[in-house]
């Protein structure tokens, strides 16, 4: 009797195993099959490039005030100063109050090695968004005026970036399907659905020319100009995976 019991569990054990064995092959002959059709279905990689220029509207001006001295309170005192001097003139050039911004506020001890003693540098910065590009000069010389000694960066924008961005990258994507129907026209075959599109642009602030100053030996009762606005150019690259049929 306890012979048979063993036989049958070893029978169950046997069968069990062998409904296992079943199992695990037919997942494996599922995934073959399935990374066969995969690898059978036509497919053309392809890149494609949208570029858009225009005329920048906007400028986004970074300025400093810089103040030296040999005591630190006499010098925040003067760096102050001048900066309320400067946000006032900014408050006074029609500039609304969230398109300007204080960027950096800083007090710190310096070696001046010739003469051999210690001063302090007191640095003050401010960032504008301007939005009228017309008002560049006037702008830049009041602040001058008001006792900014340092522009540490002008960069030009576009107040319709968003729709620009969208237009180029329109433009890719057809660009990319027209290099897909070139190379697949002598093959006697038809592009199908995109089943992939990466963006592949690298996020950049585009800048036009640079702004460069009048000869002073030029007539100074014309109108200054010290921009040389250009074009930006917004691009966008794309790859497309297209099946084809």
């Amino acid at each position: 009797m306890a012979q048979d019991l063993n036989t049958d569990k070893k029978n169950k054990l046997n069968l069990l195993n062998m409904k296992k064995a079943i199992l695990i092959l037919g997942l494996l002959f599922m995934t073959m099959s399935y990374s066969q059709e995969q690898k059978l279905v036509p497919m053309i990689n392809v890149s494609g490039e949208g570029k858009v220029k225009v005329a920048p509207d906007q400028a986004s001006i970074s300025i400093s005030i810089e103040t030296k001295g040999s005591k630190a309170e006499d010098v925040k005192r003067e760096n102050d100063k001048k900066m309320d001097a400067v946000l006032k003139f900014i408050k006074n050039s029609n500039i609304a109050k969230e398109d300007y911004q204080t960027q950096r506020v800083s007090l710190n001890p310096n070696y001046d090695y010739e003469k051999k003693k210690h001063n302090y540098i007191a640095t003050q910065s401010v960032q504008i968004l301007l939005k009228d590009l017309a008002k560049y000069d006037k702008l830049m010389e009041g602040l001058v005026d008001e006792g900014i000694n340092r522009i540490d960066n002008v960069e030009f924008k576009s107040s319709k970036m968003k729709e620009l961005q969208s237009d180029a990258r329109k433009l890719a994507v057809k660009d990319a399907k027209a290099k897909a129907e070139d190379f697949v026209s002598v093959l006697g075959q038809k592009v199908g659905k995109a089943i992939l599109i990466s963006d592949n642009s690298q996020v950049s602030n585009p800048r036009p020319v640079m702004y460069s100053m009048k000869a002073a030996s030029m007539d100074e009762s014309a109108p200054r100009e010290t921009l040389a606005i250009g074009e930006m150019e917004i691009t966008v690259n794309v790859s497309l995976s297209f099946v084809l049929e």
